[in-house]
């Protein structure tokens, strides 16, 4: 892959999972990880749980002064019940921040870190050649801070390319918020316009 199109590939990644949103992200990566690796103990708190409300349920039906027994067994059995569950709560809470250490780091790696590096490595090449006289005297600013007269460097292509798909991400905003109010019937527009006129 080309210098141009790994580098756009780079800040379109990082500007798609700041867009996303990294702990949306995390949510999604996590419940599929569960499936795939600890499928057993996420149905074994699903079923913990469903046990344990149906023995809440019966224990509630069941009078303390006239089945003592039956009640005493049902709450024993609730008491283990929610025991085991927080135990199990435990161990899939520590899965989850140990999951959630390292999904962030993976994330920096894949885009700030591999942003940084590519940048570093790159620094004195040129990623392309601008025209002589396009920009006069600020040609030397494209070439910033190591590339060659009268190239763009990596860091102002990164920029640029920043730049670009925060502006095509705003206008994507705008173009879905203006078809979200052409969706409006107009009966509700006339009548808020109405209301405003009153007061």
């Amino acid at each position: 892959m080309s210098l141009i199109a790994t580098i756009f590939t780079l800040v379109f990644l990082t500007e798609l999972i700041s867009w996303i949103g990294k702990s949306v992200l995390l949510e999604f990566v996590y419940d599929l990880y569960l499936r795939i690796f600890y499928s057993a103990k996420v149905a074994q708190q699903r079923k913990l749980k469903t046990d344990i409300l149906a023995t809440k349920k019966e224990l509630l039906h069941t009078s303390a002064q006239d089945q003592f027994a039956k009640w005493a067994k049902l709450r024993r059995s609730v008491d283990k019940g929610l025991a085991d569950l927080e135990k199990l709560n435990s161990e899939l809470s520590s899965t989850r921040s140990s999951f959630s250490m390292k999904f962030s780091t993976v994330i920096w790696i894949l885009t700030g870190g591999l942003q940084f590096v590519v940048g570093w490595w790159y620094r004195k090449s040129a990623v392309f050649y601008v025209p002589p006289g396009w920009f006069g005297p600020l040609t030397w600013w494209l070439s910033f801070p190591f590339a060659p007269a009268g190239s763009v460097s990596c860091g102002v292509w990164q920029m640029a390319c920043r730049r670009v798909i925060k502006v095509g991400e705003r206008v994507f905003k705008e173009v879905m918020e203006g078809s979200a109010e052409a969706s409006v019937p107009p009966e509700e527009v006339v009548g808020d316009e109405s209301d405003k006129k009153r007061s």
